[in-house]
């Protein structure tokens, strides 16, 4: 059972990781975040020692959401709607994920980025591959996806996350994909 310092500090992370998905490095403020969690601002020096130690904690929490959307992502069998489901319960991870790929200018957040990727793996991709059906190298399909992915990800929004947006995604992905046969 976890204590209730470790409960305490878990409270301020998910609160942070919702709205670091939705807002970016603007959204986390100790005040607001505190306000968020209904803890005063000293708790949160009593958990973290500064903004910077939370920070990596927060990727430290997005890379074991990466790890079990991947394991999810690894079991699916179609694009639609076995993926789409499992992106909509990832809604959050998905947009903490997009806010990762906006600042990546910044080098702590480029590393975050680049482990998180990794942690994620190809099962998007190789599923995706199957379903295009393309005679590709595995190069050009890794380069294709790539570029792809980067796309999928400026378009997302939490307004646009749903059902129809990613079944038309992929259907458009796969229309365009399919002139390069």
């Amino acid at each position: 059972m976890e204590s209730k310092a470790n409960k305490n500090s878990e409270v301020w992370i998910i609160a942070a990781y919702e709205v670091f998905a939705r807002a970016g490095f603007k959204g986390l403020r100790i005040e607001q975040l505190a306000k968020k969690v209904k803890i005063s601002k000293s708790s949160f020096y009593h958990h973290f020692a500064d903004l910077e130690y939370f920070t990596e904690l927060l990727f430290e929490y997005h890379f074991d959401r990466c790890r079990v959307l991947a394991e999810k992502e690894k079991k699916c069998q179609i694009i639609d709607p076995d993926l789409i489901n499992v992106l909509l319960e990832h809604r959050t991870d998905l947009l903490f994920h997009r806010q990762l790929r906006v600042h990546r200018g910044n080098a702590n957040v480029e590393k975050a980025l680049r482990k998180s990727n990794a942690l994620l793996g190809n099962y998007a991709a190789m599923l995706w591959a199957k379903t295009i059906n393309l005679n590709l190298s595995q190069v050009q399909l890794e380069g294709l996806f790539e570029l792809a992915t980067d796309d999928f990800y400026m378009r997302l929004t939490e307004d646009n996350l749903n059902y129809e947006f990613l079944s038309s995604y992929f259907k458009n992905l796969s229309h365009i994909t399919k002139r390069f046969a």
